[in-house]
């Protein structure tokens, strides 16, 4: 089959080279699945650079998220069938691991999800939406699973009625702007492109911020709260962004700290989190313990809402580095997808 490997030692997007590796086949429990798509997220960059907290030595498929056909089911599988529409968990349990193993993610440790062909086990998988296509479904893994269990999973659910404010207009910030939106609350967001705050605009957000015009931008958010900040955060920026994010929330509201897209020279002063009475809270993904139970209540969800991911841009396998190029020049509005 072919597939797309990266090799550690190059810490540069030149190190994704395309290789061919045997079909894998699968054992009691397993299905192979034919990928039509996979999808990046900021991660995948970050182990490609060298930055992410625990590396591979070994040449590896990357990326975690995709969305395929059924080929071929082994021994015992009960959920699937041959020639369903699959997408698949973050974490995985190993494709040489009894089926009650630790689950890992895909795309390092585990091999992922840029090859034609994958096994997983079929606790790891859950049917596409018939709505959706490979492309779109294939963007649901981490972005999406991150976006609702910040909203949703983390401390107290958001409720109609209640102010999010996501931060830029990438995968997580976009779907968060879309569940926030179907879930009846009230929707903030910065970008520094006003071409993207239009385009968040016609998502459903109720109001949008130039942050490069307005560095400052938490004073705007308390002014179109009357001062009382938002109920929830979606905050993928990290220490560059997070001093202001204390200070946008409201009392006895959340900050779903996801990602660590900015830099800055020291911590951010927590006090006013801590006047607030604030929560903050690490995001890894969805629910650690029951991650495909929290997938299929996201999946629910975006069926009764008719929620459609957003797919800003489609390459082809064999322009992986274009890909993933487009992605760290963060020019995207939603989802990166490399079609297979």
């Amino acid at each position: 089959m072919n597939a797309i490997e990266f090799d550690p030692s190059g810490n540069t997007f030149e190190a994704l080279r395309h290789t061919e590796r045997p079909r894998p086949d699968p054992g009691p429990g397993q299905v192979r699945v034919r990928m039509r798509a996979a999808s990046i997220n900021y991660r995948d960059l970050s182990i490609a650079w060298g930055t992410y907290p625990s590396q591979q030595d070994a040449p590896f498929i990357p990326l975690s998220d995709g969305a395929g056909h059924v080929e071929a089911v082994g021994e015992g599988v009960t959920r699937f069938e041959e020639g369903d529409r699959v997408v698949n968990t973050f974490s995985q349990v190993p494709p040489d691991g009894p089926p009650s193993a630790a689950r890992q993610p895909l795309g390092a440790p585990l091999d992922g999800t840029l090859a034609e062909y994958q096994v997983f086990h079929e606790s790891g998988l859950l049917h596409v939406p018939d709505t959706l296509s490979m492309e779109e479904a294939a963007t649901l893994p981490c972005a999406a699973q991150t976006a609702w269990h910040t909203l949703f999973g983390a401390g107290r659910p958001v409720l109609p009625g209640q102010t999010v404010l996501m931060l830029g207009t990438g995968g997580v910030s976009i779907f968060a702007l879309q569940f926030a939106t179907a879930a009846g609350a009230r929707t903030l967001i910065t970008s520094s492109s006003d071409e993207k705050r239009e385009r968040a605009r016609a998502l459903g957000a109720d109001e949008t911020i130039n942050y490069e015009r307005t560095p400052d931008w938490h004073e705007p958010i308390l002014d179109r709260t009357d001062g009382r900040g938002v109920d929830c955060v979606v905050e993928v920026g990290g220490t560059g962004t997070l001093g202001r994010s204390f200070q946008a929330v409201a009392p006895e509201g959340k900050i779903g700290l996801i990602g660590v897209l900015t830099d800055a020279d020291q911590n951010p002063n927590p006090q006013m989190l801590m006047q607030r009475r604030g929560h903050l809270h690490g995001i890894y993904v969805g629910s650690i313990d029951h991650p495909r139970d929290s997938f299929a209540a996201m999946k629910a969800a975006i069926e009764a809402n008719d929620i459609r991911p957003v797919v800003d841009r489609t390459f082809a396998l064999e322009e992986a580095q274009a890909a993933y190029q487009y992605q760290a020049d963060q020019a995207h509005f939603g989802k990166v997808v490399i079609s297979i």
